[in-house]
């Protein structure tokens, strides 16, 4: 077996904020669990530094039995996160590689100079020019993007390369049932936009259905405006409800306030076959094929004018692009061959 095909030994290091995958909603959670079972799948050796409670094909590594979302003594919860990541880059010279996922911020970097073994880290937001800034303070540190638009954002930090999210096409199905009602599902924040998302659906005629945990904003800027009728509030949904409700969608609307790095939930819409109405910000031009599977717009009142259009796509069409792009095999060899990539790059170097 040549070394462009030997198996590699991996350690994936997860946050450690809930269980991997989440017991609900966290798409970095429920995408790392997919990395990890899928290059397990492909015969690499897989150690993830996780919780306790979490469920892995993977050999599992837990400095802490619950999530600092769980159990409210982990605090701060910056702590449980190095600790984690100091669990793996203690036994670094096990691995032929260490991949980092970071929720908030890199809190690896540091470790880059300490580990045995080379290091990649991935973040999963829009980093800001001052975020960038202090990170180059590290310039060993390596980053895998998930989105050209993270990879532009990113610079002028090291990306070796850019690795879409996937979705699980198996269970991420068109249904048999679509609903005249729009759908916003993500976290109720200023920047999700699920205000103008609302503003969409009154002025389309239309009604919406609005999926996402309670918190302050919700109480405090949309429960005054649900009615149970025209806008409804459905709370935080499981994996299975929230692609029984994706499939029931006439359209998902994605007034995306902040630019973000990726945005899973357009993927999971199309692999069900679901259009997606979104405005133009951050990654959204690179996941919605305007005119195909959605439209991608650059204010609301386009949004309003552009929903019958994306409403008469065809949705077999939607879900055969979501099959092509954001399949989760297409992710998990993206991340495996970053991986030999970067090993070899390091085993050069040290020759």
């Amino acid at each position: 077996m040549t070394d462009a095909t030997a198996p590699l030994r991996i350690a994936v290091v997860a946050p450690v904020a809930q269980s991997i995958p989440p017991e609900r909603s966290g798409s970095i959670e429920t995408l790392t669990a997919q990395l990890v079972d899928g290059l397990v799948a492909r015969g690499h050796d897989v150690t993830l530094f996780a919780t306790g409670t979490s469920r892995t094909a993977a050999r599992l590594e837990a400095r802490f039995a619950q999530g600092y979302r769980e159990d409210p003594t982990l605090w701060p919860w910056e702590f449980c996160e190095v600790a984690n990541i100091a669990a793996a880059v203690a036994v670094a010279a096990d691995f032929d590689v260490v991949h980092c996922q970071a929720e908030y911020a890199p809190l690896s970097l540091p470790f880059t100079a300490l580990s045995a073994a080379p290091m990649i880290h991935t973040v999963h937001h829009l980093p800001q020019p001052s975020e960038v800034a202090l990170w180059n303070r590290d310039p060993d540190a390596v980053f895998s993007a998930v989105s050209q638009a993270q990879a532009s954002a990113l610079q002028p930090l090291t990306v070796i390369g850019v690795v879409p999210h996937g979705v699980d096409t198996e269970v991420c199905i068109p249904g048999d049932r679509v609903s005249d009602a729009l759908l916003f599902l993500g976290r109720f924040t200023e920047g999700k936009g699920v205000l103008p998302a609302i503003e969409v659906a009154r002025r389309a005629g239309r009604r919406i259905v609005l999926a996402a945990e309670a918190n302050e904003y919700y109480h405090t800027h949309v429960a005054p405006i649900v009615d149970g009728d025209r806008v409804q509030y459905i709370g935080e949904l499981s994996a299975t409800e929230k692609v029984r409700v994706l499939q029931s969608a006439a359209a998902l609307i994605y007034p995306v306030q902040q630019p973000e790095s990726f945005g899973l939930v357009l993927a999971e819409a199309a692999a069900c076959g679901t259009p997606v109405v979104s405005l133009n910000a951050g990654a959204a031009a690179e996941l919605v094929d305007d005119g195909v599977t959605g439209v991608v717009c650059g204010t609301v009142d386009e949004m309003v004018a552009r929903l019958p259009l994306a409403l008469a796509l065809d949705r077999i069409q939607i879900r055969r692009h979501a099959e092509a792009r954001f399949s989760l095999s297409r992710m998990t060899e993206g991340y495996e061959a970053l991986y030999r990539q970067h090993v070899a790059s390091a085993r050069g170097r040290r020759q």
